[in-house]
């Protein structure tokens, strides 16, 4: 059985939120040598819970960047992710893409249509997140959000007929066990483990997941009146 980051007998037993957020980003930075910087939390407001950054009408309650310069404040020392959640122990993970990897994003549907389908084919995979909002995130090799439009051109797909997106540098990501507004917590669909420290290249994986995008976006215009 593949073991996951991190993983002890002590993983078992619940934590505390605060706790789970902070040894997150400890191993992520510490075991993976990921990019992490604490964005935004999520606040009791008169019996309810609001994005810490105030505005009501929130897009990503508890789970963007708190400041406009977040690409600099991400480290990948895993004592300075301690000191950052240690202060802020409620504070988003979030990881900025383009620099150890990239991410394809696609809408859950068609992520796990893909998924089987790779499993089928004995590809190599990386990490994969599922979201609240219902889209999952493949982690790959950087370099992705360059190459990916000519890839799905070259499978005879129009990228703008796709929603499939490539998130490279300039971008990010909430990690696992980050919370969304009141929709719930990012989760892992494939953990990250010893055996998918090593990324797959974009070009590994696109052809499955524009096969299964391009279902999924078939399927919505069959749908359509």
């Amino acid at each position: 059985m593949e073991e996951t980051i991190g993983v002890t007998e002590a993983a078992q037993i619940p934590k505390q939120r605060g706790e789970q957020l902070l040894d997150s980003a400890v191993r992520y930075a510490e075991e993976r040598h990921w990019d992490v910087f604490a964005g935004t939390w999520l606040e009791a407001v008169e019996g309810a819970e609001r994005c810490s950054c105030g505005a009501a009408d929130c897009a990503a309650p508890g789970a963007h960047p708190a400041r406009p310069d977040w690409a600099t404040q991400a480290t990948g020392s895993a004592v300075a992710a301690r000191r950052i959640w240690g202060k802020q122990p409620k504070a988003s993970i979030l990881l900025p893409t383009g620099r150890t990897f990239d991410v394809l994003d696609v809408p859950e549907s068609a992520g796990f249509l893909a998924l089987a389908r790779m499993e089928r084919m004995e590809l190599t995979l990386g990490p994969v997140t599922c979201t609240p909002d219902r889209r999952m995130m493949f982690f790959v090799l950087p370099g992705a959000a360059v190459k990916v439009p000519e890839l799905v051109r070259k499978l005879g797909w129009m990228p703008s007929s796709l929603d499939l997106i490539a998130r490279g540098e300039g971008h990010y990501v909430a990690a696992p066990p980050t919370r969304v507004g009141g929709s719930g917590a990012v989760q892992w669909a494939r953990r990250p483990t010893p055996a998918n420290r090593w990324l797959p290249d974009a070009e590994e994986l696109i052809s499955p997941l524009a096969y299964a995008c391009g279902r999924e976006a078939a399927a919505a215009r069959a749908r359509r009146p």
